[in-house]
């Protein structure tokens, strides 16, 4: 079992500067009940921490040792853990600069970047020359993005990105749609692009057919791990505070499903590292199916625990508890199920060690 005492030295940096900014507010200190102006604060602190958070399947880091894609999921859960908006919208960020990375762009600019890639809007986003047309759906923090990197379809109808600044006549934001209550705050949107300027970058079919995308989604996941164990973290206080015999099984079930996960999460990214070129769909379809089931479970199981009490009178804990069931959506449910059952039916048929069960020790 890999133990959990890793040294994070990045990560210990990043909590210190995120610790400072929440310590200005004497409210946001004692409650985490974060304003919009604290969670952009935030924001601003973690972006300037870009250029030193490693990208997926970038080996190992040459002072500690470990895996780069753990820190950076390491990095993206303790975001998670306060506040599911900012991670949104960070881990976006993240992956915007990865993917640029990953397609050998190297004129990226300075600010906050997304990746908007939704499709099925019934006026499509389109390229005519230079210029973007149509609509973007689901678009998280399309009032504040400086660059978001998207996806159309082109002639071919292949999936082609491009970049747009954001910072253009001729860009509507409609998020008049958007009546969530958990992940309220992520300024979620449906774009309009009247014919704005717009920069091709990448192959057709680059954004789906590279290894990153599986990495990407993984990276995801670690940010609902990261959420579900600070809900679980609110069992464990009350327990020392109070213990009896039904929180101590509640913290048993649920200590055992995280434990079990996070192993799961640094064989993941092991894998990933040591196996930079290939994407790992099966092993990210199954963690992330895993982490989202945990997720649902928790937030079940510690509710049981605590009562209503910190639903109510804990901002933060109400907070994640209404987010989380939200962003965990993001997975695909059954589809997903699905696929992974094709792919291991199909690692069944492709065995190659003469075992009849893949599953067998």
């Amino acid at each position: 079992m890999r133990s959990t005492n890793i040294k994070n030295d990045l990560l210990k940096d990043i909590k210190v500067a995120v610790d400072k900014i929440i310590a200005t507010d004497t409210q946001a200190m004692s409650t985490l009940n974060l304003t919009a102006a604290l969670r952009h604060k935030i924001l601003d602190i973690l972006v300037s921490y870009s250029k030193d958070i490693p990208h997926p399947a970038s080996g190992m880091a040459e002072h500690s040792g470990l895996s780069n894609t753990l820190i950076r999921w390491q990095v993206l859960a303790y975001v998670a853990s306060i506040d599911l908006t900012i991670v949104k919208w960070f881990e976006s960020h993240l992956d915007a600069l990865s993917i640029l990375n990953e397609i050998g762009y190297g004129k990226v600019a300075k600010g906050l970047w997304a990746v908007w890639a939704a499709e099925g809007h019934p006026d499509p986003l389109r390229y005519e020359q230079g210029k973007a047309i149509g609509h973007k759906a689901w678009c998280s923090g399309a009032g504040m993005v400086d660059y978001a990197l998207v996806n159309y379809r082109n002639s071919n109808n292949q999936s082609q990105l491009m970049i747009i600044d954001m910072h253009q006549a001729g860009i509507e934001i409609n998020n008049s749609e958007w009546q969530a209550v958990g992940m309220q705050a992520t300024d979620t949107a449906t774009v309009k692009f009247c014919g704005v300027s717009a920069s091709l970058v990448g192959k057709e079919n680059a954004y789906l057919d590279r290894a990153g995308f599986w990495h990407g989604a993984a990276g995801v996941a670690a940010c609902w791990y990261g959420a579900s164990a600070c809900l679980a973290s609110y069992l464990t206080t009350a327990y020392q505070q109070k213990p009896n015999d039904y929180k101590a099984m509640y913290l048993g079930e649920i200590g055992t499903a995280l434990a079990i996960t996070q192993q799961y999460l640094y064989y993941a990214a092991d894998l990933i590292d040591t196996e930079p070129s290939l994407c790992h769909e099966l092993a990210i379809r199954q963690l992330r199916a895993q982490i989202e089931k945990v997720a649902r479970h928790t937030v079940e199981i510690v509710g049981q625990a605590l009562g209503a009490a910190p639903f109510c009178r804990n901002a933060h804990f109400a907070r994640l508890s209404a987010d989380l069931p939200v962003f965990i959506r993001q997975s695909h449910g059954a589809f997903d199920l699905q696929k992974i059952g094709e792919l291991t039916n199909l690692l069944h048929s492709n065995s190659t060690h003469g075992q009849a069960n893949v599953w067998q020790l």
